[in-house]
């Protein structure tokens, strides 16, 4: 990570979008930042945290999303500038705190910034959503950074004008802002040193309340006509006019550039994006009659501008518009330049050729010989493939058709090959238990199918908790089991209530999900996931537990990737080539084609197993599930017993 508060007015630093964000909110004098991890924000929070220390800066890792919306308000009613950074489906968590934020006001308490890293195509994510939508229903000032020096600068200029209109301010970043990189120059640091304080006197709005921020808006669009952030380039008269915003300015400029049409289209650049600046754009209507609005994801400037169009008086320019509601862009997905370029030729009725034919056949016919298709698999040494093989095999034996529903995070693979197909359901953190939690309670309505829920330890402090209360409340029946690889894994394993240490680095208390479910009353096994027989037999006699209420186990295992960062391999593993019947075993592959281990290989040569030492780290599953023993392992660290033992008792 760069030198992220360095001291140096001017200078220009190659930094990730996310890295610029956090370098605005220091240049701002922020003195709380606090997140939950969520991709693409998740570095944001972990860049303040570095130099907080230094700074003086709070940096936390809430439970969740709303708790740290909560939080960072409560450190702008006390007086300093805050900042609560998250994914969009974490916005959704805090949507019910932030909805009745807007309309309370923030006292004239110090600025306020939320930062949502939109994630188009849903890469990082269990879906794909705009949160500028959220921005308009609620009424938060929005701005959407076209840029890397826009990132940083953006956030800067949202503290000033959340205090200046005392109120909340959006930043709406997208996947390629946030983890792309590029030049950025630096500004001064602030030598703000305010001294917290809860002013008495500050009085909260109940009455017209929704009016007042209805004024709050209309002075952030006053404000926003006359914004640095909007811009045109292009020629006074344009045969087509683009109307854009965020990472699709950058496509857009491409894409003129590369049609070299910058004589004949001009670029209306947006960074205000809501309220939109309606004086500011209708001015540009005249600079051609055709428009496209490029934007990512759904068409909400598009929307704003052809709303204000119908709005003009009847002498106005009338125009035409493309963009989604034409189909000229997607209302989905990641745009790029060639979607932009493809949208102007179309419209303009210009030949364009990306590559010659040839060139493009021979692509297409090295991709069928070259190119093989894979799913998505686990890490080598994952503990949850154990995890989820245990699960299969228990449900199976179990043979009363029972079922999975599962969570997000790493073990969301689960509804794949990568989890045996085990998982059923996906929705949201906490979902897989919250739908279980319901599932249990049909008992009564015939339903005898065992029910296993699956989260992670970071979405069980999230908001797994609750779901658990509400089910040992109201006694539903399921099994809860916990894939505890102790950390975050999924976001770059950030630290939770169970790590032991906090965003900065410092010593917390742990609080054990055992305890926590214990307290409840709840039945508790512990177990490490690599013990496949183990894992099964307990699982296989908490699914007969029934009528108790929910159960809980718990699936210890550190994540591999953490654990080989500070040892080696605990074993030597391979294949034994006399013990291995290859395709004569019956077996049909169950290592390397069902199993999915990275480190396991098909040799189609020899027709039999190997593994692939380049991957393999040693963690001696795969020995258990051979039906002909003929994957052998050889401690290198100590006995298959301490391992366990140290494993469930950590």
């Amino acid at each position: 990570m760069p030198d992220i508060d360095i001291d140096a007015p001017g200078k220009t630093l190659m930094l990730m979008g996310n890295e610029a964000i956090a370098r605005g909110a220091i240049e701002a004098g922020i003195g709380f930042a606090s997140s939950y991890p969520g991709t693409p924000s998740s570095e944001i929070l972990p860049a303040i945290a570095s130099v907080a220390k230094k700074r003086g800066i709070h940096a936390e890792w809430s439970v969740n999303e709303i708790v740290a919306m909560m939080n960072a308000t409560g450190a702008s009613l006390g007086g300093v500038r805050a900042m609560a950074s998250m994914k969009p489906n974490g916005t959704n968590v805090a949507l019910d705190f932030i909805s009745c934020l807007v309309q309370r006001g923030l006292r004239q308490g110090a600025g306020l910034v939320l930062v949502t890293c939109d994630d188009p195509g849903g890469r990082t994510s269990p879906n794909e959503e705009d949160t500028r939508n959220v921005a308009k229903w609620i009424d938060i000032p929005l701005l959407e950074p076209g840029d890397f020096q826009e990132a940083k600068d953006m956030v800067k200029w949202l503290f000033d004008l959340s205090e200046e209109l005392d109120t909340v301010c959006m930043l709406r970043s997208v996947s390629k802002i946030a983890h792309g990189r590029g030049n950025v120059k630096l500004g001064e640091l602030s030598m703000r040193k305010e001294k917290a304080h809860f002013d008495l006197n500050g009085q909260f709005l109940f009455r017209n309340a929704h009016a007042v921020l209805h004024q709050k808006l209309e002075k952030a669009q006053e404000k926003f006509e006359s914004s640095p952030f909007n811009w045109y380039v292009g020629p006074e008269k344009a045969d087509l006019l683009i109307i854009t915003c965020g990472a699709c300015w950058l496509y857009s400029k491409e894409a003129v550039r590369l049609l070299q049409l910058e004589e004949r289209v001009g670029i209306l650049k947006l960074g205000t994006v809501w309220p939109l600046p309606e004086k500011f754009v209708a001015k540009y209507f005249n600079k051609s009659q055709k428009i496209l609005i490029a934007e990512e994801m759904d068409p909400f400037v598009e929307r704003s501008v052809m709303e204000l169009s119908a709005n003009l008086p009847i002498d106005s320019p009338r125009n035409t518009f493309y963009g989604k509601r034409s189909g000229h862009i997607d209302a989905y997905g990641e745009q790029n330049p060639d979607t932009v370029i493809k949208a102007i030729t179309n419209i303009m009725d210009l030949p364009y050729e990306p590559r010659n034919l040839t060139y493009g056949e021979k692509i297409e016919e090295a991709s069928k010989k070259e190119i093989i298709e894979r799913s998505g698999v686990f890490c080598p040494g994952c503990p949850h493939r154990a995890s989820y093989w245990a699960i299969k095999n228990a449900l199976k034996l179990d043979g009363r058709d029972g079922f999975a529903t599962t969570d997000n995070g790493c073990m969301g693979s689960g509804i794949g090959p990568t989890g045996f197909w085990v998982g059923k359901t996906i929705y949201c953190m906490g979902g897989g238990s919250g739908v279980a939690d319901g599932l249990g309670k049909l008992g009564k309505s015939g339903l005898d199918q065992p029910i296993i829920a699956i989260q992670g330890d970071s979405t069980f402090y999230h908001a797994g908790f609750p779901v658990l209360l509400n089910a040992v409340w109201n006694r539903s029946n399921f099994t809860l089991t916990i894939f505890d690889n102790s950390a975050t894994a999924m976001t770059g394993w950030q630290p939770h209530p169970g790590s032991g240490r906090n965003a900065v680095g410092d010593p917390a208390q742990v609080m054990p999900i055992e305890d926590i479910c214990r307290s409840m009353g709840v039945r508790i096994e512990i177990c490490d996931p690599f013990d496949i027989k183990n894992t099964t037999a307990i699982l296989m006699d908490m699914m007969s537990d029934e009528d108790k209420g929910p159960r809980v186990v718990i699936m210890r295992r550190e994540c591999e990737l953490i654990r080989a960062r500070r040892e080696g391999p605990p074993y030597k593993v391979y294949v034994d080539p006399d013990k291995c019947l290859g395709d004569a075993c019956g077996c049909d592959l169950l290592c390397s084609r069902v199993f999915l281990c990275p480190g396991l290989k098909w040799n189609r040569e020899t027709g039999k197993s190997e593994i692939d030492d380049m991957l393999c780290v040693g963690c001696g599953v795969c020995t258990d599930i051979c039906p002909k023993g003929a994957i052998i392992k050889e401690a290198l660290i100590t006995d298959e017993k301490e391992l366990a033992e140290e494993v469930v008792g950590r």
